[in-house]
């Protein structure tokens, strides 16, 4: 599920508001690719798991595109990397809604 929201909506730099909603920085070894987690147990899953980029709007204000899904386990076959996950529905928007909430209104910006 995407979620876009004007960088000016965060209260920090997209590392640390993610850090301050609960989510970690992991790096896949094998492609290098750094992406965010927030686990909803103590278990590495279920788990959230989120990348972001920055881009600039129509209007020239700098966007912040969050990508989120729940990863329900861990791939179950060696050399297979992918994974039951979720990309939208209750729990993911669940989540989507939180992160918003934990954003600046737009009437701040």
């Amino acid at each position: 599920m995407r979620l876009s929201l004007n960088k000016k909506q965060l209260s920090a730099a997209p590392p640390l508001w993610l850090k301050e909603a609960g989510y970690t920085f992991i790096e896949d070894r094998i492609s290098g690719q750094g992406s965010y987690v927030h686990r909803l147990t103590r278990d590495f899953y279920p788990r959230f798991h989120l990348y972001f980029q920055e881009e600039r709007g129509t209007s020239g204000q700098e966007l912040i595109i969050f990508q989120l899904h729940l990863d329900q386990k861990k791939p179950g076959y060696v050399g297979y990397h992918r994974h039951n996950a979720e990309y939208d529905g209750e729990l993911v928007e669940a989540e989507i809604n939180r992160l918003k909430k934990l954003a600046l209104p737009d009437f701040f910006i």
